[in-house]
């Protein structure tokens, strides 16, 4: 399976489009060939649009644009703002685990304290307290939205991934309650790690261990699991896809983690084989969520008019309707990476519209009831994250 890598980019066909945001769908598709295989990309007909320079993310269909009083107070809805754009050029891309000679040490709290005093300390102080508590290695990944590098904590050589993101390519941003606007990339990572209570590889979603604010670039440091690869690589070493009870074993993980993002009121928005890291240090693969960049606190049914993603991803009414919501789209997200599971090919949501997609004849019957019921065109009638949970398939 040939990488999918995502770029902000509108007017530049490639594969696997993260699309920081679009004002209205695309129908236009192109015939392009990726490694000798011809796919179909999205484009969109008009190119690059001018944006407001700031503008609300969050545009709720019934018109409820509440500020939350806190940004980890999840029971109420975030004002939300973005920059104008991201990276015009750069390619985003894909944090992956490499191998790690070092012994992971068996304590891997995060340090909630130092994530609490970043507003207190100057960009000069926090270098240093980077630079005394870090070593920066091999670059990871570079994407439109910043660059990720391999690293590791001095005090007890625990592997790291260090993001590193341009102040001028942070598109969400919620305010803290200082009133100080905050990522919302590191507001999410923070409740999540909170409520994990600083453990380290206990929850699905990659942990937070620290944060810095260097003035022009915002740094986190994260737990980089070893040895890992992110899903789409883990397919590819599988030989382009993998048997039924293989991906049911991923799926199962994903749905549950899923789940409990929702649960969190939290709406990751790109969940994508690209964004599965998978830990293969033992016999059971484990799933592990990434990338948050995208990702915003969501009300209970709200719905959005701007998209945040990956485009060729887009679920069906974001074609008919022009907006979406957090959960059926999630779910939409598990059959995508289903699809792209059980299948030598990538997934295209116009193409699967039009009918150009074919699904394999010798899949059981559950696993077909089960990608059918996340792929089914009509939102209000797939079925709920809790519901996937209950399918026959995954028991």
């Amino acid at each position: 399976m040939a990488k999918r890598k995502a770029s902000p980019e509108k007017t530049t066909p490639i594969k696997r489009r993260r699309v920081t945001e679009q004002a209205g769908p695309s129908t236009s598709s192109d015939a392009h060939v990726v490694g000798g295989v011809k796919r179909k990309v999205q484009q969109d007909e008009a190119g690059t649009t001018n944006t407001a320079k700031k503008r609300k993310l969050l545009e709720h269909v019934s018109g409820d644009k509440g500020q939350a009083s806190s940004w980890l107070d999840t029971g109420k809805d975030c004002s939300i703002e973005i920059s104008e754009s991201c990276s015009k050029n750069k390619k985003a891309g894909k944090r992956k685990a490499a191998g790690d000679t070092r012994d992971p040490p068996k304590k891997k709290n995060v340090d909630q304290d130092k994530t609490k005093t970043v507003a207190k300390k100057s960009v000069a102080e926090q270098k240093r307290d980077f630079q005394a508590r870090y070593v920066e290695e091999h670059r990871l990944g570079e994407g439109g939205c910043g660059a990720v590098f391999a690293g590791y904590r001095i005090k007890d050589h625990l592997p790291v991934a260090i993001k590193h993101i341009p102040k001028g390519k942070v598109y969400c941003k919620v305010k803290d309650d200082n009133g100080k606007n905050v990522s919302v990339e590191v507001a999410i990572m923070l409740k999540l790690a909170a409520e994990a209570d600083g453990s380290v590889e206990t929850s699905a979603p990659v942990s937070l261990l620290e944060w810095f604010d260097f003035g022009r670039e915002l740094i986190l440091v994260m737990e980089r699991p070893v040895p890992a690869v992110d899903l789409d690589k883990y397919i590819e070493e599988n030989g382009g896809f993998l048997p039924e009870d293989k991906a049911k074993v991923i799926l199962k993980q994903l749905v549950d983690a899923a789940k409990h993002l929702e649960d969190k009121h939290i709406f990751h928005r790109d969940i994508k084989s690209e964004n599965i890291l998978i830990e293969t240090g033992s016999d059971v693969p484990r799933v592990r969520i990434i990338d948050f960049g995208l990702s915003c606190f969501v009300k209970e049914q709200s719905q959005y008019r701007v998209f945040y993603g990956t485009e060729i991803y887009s679920p069906p009414e974001w074609y008919g309707r022009s907006c979406y919501r957090c959960g059926p789209t999630t779910v939409w997200q598990m059959g995508v990476v289903l699809y792209e599971a059980l299948h030598a090919g990538d997934f295209n949501t116009t193409s699967f519209l039009k009918k150009r997609l074919k699904f394999k004849r010798h899949l059981s019957k559950n696993c077909r009831d089960f990608l059918d019921a996340c792929l089914t065109k009509v939102p209000e009638t797939r079925p709920t994250l809790e519901e996937l949970q209950h399918h026959t398939w995954l028991r």
